[in-house]
């Protein structure tokens, strides 16, 4: 009865065994074949500077903030343009006749006898220049040759016929209250420089995010490639022990059961390269897509070959360093600073639309009367022929509530822009305590990790010992093996986060431009 049992169990394990090797074969073959494969793919060798700098020339949001940041410049252009001179020149013919209604000196007899034709006819040309000064007032000059011709019956009284007018007036206005000097002038011009600096600090703010989104990707390709060969080495070390137990099942050392095992392990480590595999694919093409090589060159099938390799050297850091340097570097700093320069001159200007608008004008004109324009031009200069004037204007609207609710807003606005400097500054320094909090926590994970994977290598070669001897078992054995291939990949996955954390830290502290010396034009 027990003779049977055992050829039973025998003869189940025999078919088990057999199911087993025509699943798990097929799997096994297939993953050889991946391995052995030859790459057929273009190679690309690349670092993470020449990663950073492709990243900066070609990234379609770089392209677009920098196109933001040159339209702010032509907002400056405008503003300064409102001082620019205009020129207008008109030239005009007019004839007008009018019957007289009573006699012309000079031109009709004492009465008139019936309705007479006055027949005037005038070409003139207005040359008109003006322009706003810095002080928040205007010049206007005008200058306006004119030649005019009567009726010939009716121009015995006229000293010329024709006859040419010269006149030339100088019109002069300055506000003294609202919209008066400098710096109310200036107002909006400083406030396009302003938005204009905003823009270059956010241009700023989206290459230091792509930068270190670059090599945030770089360093998973790293870990996607190191985790590979742990994959491979895990691998490599379940076919080892399977090609063993085999040759001891024959020789009738092990049990088939062993035998199995070890094929299950062999079949779950090919399920890891193959997966691992597929990883490094996604994150090269995550990688390629922030460096925007092209649409024909995504198309085309590229491996990556990276050169960088992890530091794992602590490198001296200074909490209070690393918080003043972010202070005085971080874009978003110097954004909320301009924007609270921006709402005080906006304010300052406000307050100065409540003033009443008090305005002083002035003028003054030449003229001169020739017998033809080279005449009347000398007797325009010489001075007989003159008038000026000035004036004071004064107008104020009861109530001004527009420019009061005007005023009030840009207060309330101006606050809001120093609560949120305030706020940024505190969000800096906390995000630069978290920071180095990290690259402090990931280096000492560096250490633990590697005394893991030590333990575990020391684990495995005493239960590969053991198992020699007999003292120990297959499932043993593989229990070690994936616990080092575990505390592997765990120290991978430590050094890559402390590398990670380094790039995350200079982003903090805004200096990761310098890390490769480069400078923003």
């Amino acid at each position: 009865m027990n003779c049977k049992t055992r050829v039973h169990k025998r003869l189940h394990m025999g078919i088990y065994t057999l199911v087993m090797s025509l699943f798990l074969q097929p799997g096994l073959i297939w993953g050889l074949e991946i391995e052995n494969k030859p790459p057929s793919e273009r190679r690309e060798v690349l670092s993470l500077a020449d990663a950073a700098l492709q990243a900066l020339q070609h990234n379609f949001d770089i392209r677009i903030s920098r196109r933001s940041k040159e339209s702010r410049l032509t907002d400056i252009t405008v503003e300064r343009a409102k001082f620019d001179p205009t020129l207008s020149v008109k030239g005009e013919y007019t004839r007008l006749v009018t019957p007289l209604n009573q006699p012309l000196f000079g031109g009709t007899g004492s009465t008139l006898t019936g309705l007479t034709p006055f027949d005037q006819r005038e070409f003139s040309l207005t040359v008109d220049a003006k322009t706003n000064l810095p002080t928040g007032g205007n010049i206007d000059v005008n200058y306006n040759p004119t030649r005019t011709r009567f009726n010939a019956d009716l121009a015995q009284g006229f000293l010329f016929n024709p006859a040419y007018l010269s006149t030339l007036s100088l019109t002069f206005s300055q506000p003294l209250l609202r919209n008066a000097g400098l710096d109310i002038t200036a107002t909006f011009i400083r406030i396009a420089q302003n938005n204009a600096t905003v823009e270059e600090h956010i241009f700023r703010d989206r290459v230091l995010t792509i930068l270190a989104l670059v090599e945030q990707t770089y360093w998973e390709v790293v870990f996607a490639n190191e985790n590979l060969k742990v994959a491979e080495a895990a691998m490599k070390a379940a076919r080892e022990l399977l090609a063993s137990n085999r040759a001891k099942e024959k020789e009738g050392m092990l049990s088939v059961v062993d035998v199995l095992q070890a094929e299950a392990a062999v079949a779950s480590r090919v399920e890891q390269v193959l997966v691992a595999e597929k990883t490094i694919r996604d994150q090269e093409d995550q990688l390629r897509k922030l460096l925007n090589p092209g649409e024909g060159d995504m198309r085309q099938e590229t491996r990556l070959m990276l050169l960088d390799q992890p530091v794992i050297s602590l490198e001296p850091l200074g909490l209070q360093e690393a918080i003043d340097t972010a202070i005085a570097q971080r874009p978003e700093i110097l954004q909320a600073m301009k924007n609270v320069e921006s709402s005080n001159l906006n304010t300052k200007y406000a307050r100065n639309q409540i003033l009443p608008s008090l305005s002083l004008q002035a003028t003054m004109g030449l003229t001169g009367l020739g017998k033809d324009y080279g005449d009347s031009v000398g007797r325009n200069f010489n001075g007989d022929f003159y008038n000026y004037g000035v004036g004071l204007i004064l107008s104020y609207p009861l109530g001004n509530r527009s420019a009061w609710g005007t005023y009030n807003r840009r207060k309330l606005e101006a606050e809001n822009a120093e609560e949120s400097l305030a706020s940024v500054r505190q969000q800096i320094i906390v995000g630069v305590r978290e920071a180095v909090r990290r690259v402090e926590t990931d280096f000492k994970r560096i250490e633990s990790t590697r005394a893991a994977r030590i333990m575990s290598e020391k684990q495995l070669q005493v239960e590969h010992e053991r198992l020699k001897v007999g003292l120990s078992i297959t499932r043993f054995v593989l229990d070690s093996q994936r616990d080092l291939a575990t505390a592997q990949g765990h120290e991978v996955r430590a050094i890559v986060d402390y590398n990670k954390s380094l790039s995350n830290l200079a982003r903090h502290k805004a200096t990761t431009l310098d890390r490769y010396n480069l400078q923003l034009n």
